[in-house]
């Protein structure tokens, strides 16, 4: 509860519970109150439908009337251990999150008599292990798909894992660094370091030139100098730089697009992206399986 944007909902949510709650013992009240007016000795209010159908005027059963207030004082008791009044975490202390981690190190703790023996093994070896692949393919597909596809190519931001094109390195070390801490791509905007809006069009053609791509020789030629304000990260070869994640950009693969258009727009803005780091959901030993796997997608053809 503590994600609340004002103090008025914290009051409002405690009124409507507790309202609720003595809103129905007052009901209950009134209603053992209330006395029906009946004739003759049959208990019945003179109501009749269809011919023989009489209102009786009973009391509510002491069995239901005990129920029911057996479950408004375990409503009271509920709210008083558990969150449910406005920011009042209740005298338990539960919470969702708690319960969630909880779980997750009772799983973990499950598994790890599985995963002792290949916390041990070499990355190419559980990358050819049925059994690692298997379990690596689970995690993959539960947690990785959604951003690099089922089939681990990737889409446009999204980085194909079954290349050798690594912005940090694909060694099974690097790897795991990256699912470990995830990480945070970040190219500024380069426009007005690059000069003129014609000067930003030169170096396009210049960084398509680089990689055999289709360009203007003419303007590649004048925005070579240019090209010294992206050397810094890019090289002055543009061939990147993995300590720091930069792109290479001479082996004409384009995480955010192709063509002369896409890149002047990466200069003029720029790009951030961001990998979730991944340490407080897995294990070590899961994040070594699923690092075997994803290399395994580039190193075991």
């Amino acid at each position: 509860m503590s994600d609340f944007t004002s103090g008025f909902w914290p009051v409002f949510i405690t009124v409507i519970a507790l309202g609720g709650i003595l809103f129905c013992v007052i009901m209950l009240l009134i209603a053992s109150r209330i006395k029906v007016v009946t004739s003759g000795v049959d208990n019945t209010s003179d109501h009749v439908w269809d011919g023989d159908l009489r209102e009786m005027n009973n009391p509510l059963p002491r069995w239901w009337v005990g129920m029911f207030i057996l479950t408004v004082i375990f409503a009271l008791f509920y709210l008083a251990a558990y969150p449910g009044l406005g920011s009042f975490a209740g005298k338990l202390g539960w919470t969702a999150t708690k319960q969630y981690e909880q779980e997750v190190a009772a799983a973990n703790k499950a598994l790890e008599p599985m995963y002792a023996k290949f916390a041990v093994m070499k990355t190419e070896d559980l990358a050819k292990n049925p059994e690692a692949r298997a379990i690596g393919e689970r995690i993959f597909m539960n947690n990785c798909a959604q951003c690099h596809g089922s089939d681990a190519k990737g889409s446009r931001g999204f980085p194909n894992l079954t290349d050798k094109d690594w912005l940090h390195g694909g060694s099974p070390a690097k790897i795991e660094e990256t699912i470990t801490g995830g990480r945070i791509g970040m190219m500024p905007p380069m426009a007005a370091a690059v000069g003129t809006p014609e000067d930003v069009k030169n170096v396009a053609n210049y960084v398509l030139s680089l990689s055999g791509s289709i360009y203007d020789s003419g303007r590649a030629g004048l925005g070579k100098e240019k090209f010294a304000a992206c050397a810094a990260c890019h090289g002055p070869e543009g061939k990147g730089n993995t300590d720091i994640g930069s792109a290479n950009l001479t082996d004409n693969i384009w995480l955010h697009g192709a063509g002369e258009a896409a890149i002047i727009k990466r200069i003029n803005e720029g790009k951030v992206n961001q990998m979730p780091a991944w340490k407080d959901k897995f294990t070590p030993a899961q994040i070594h399986v699923l690092a075997a796997y994803v290399w395994g997608f580039s190193n075991n053809k």
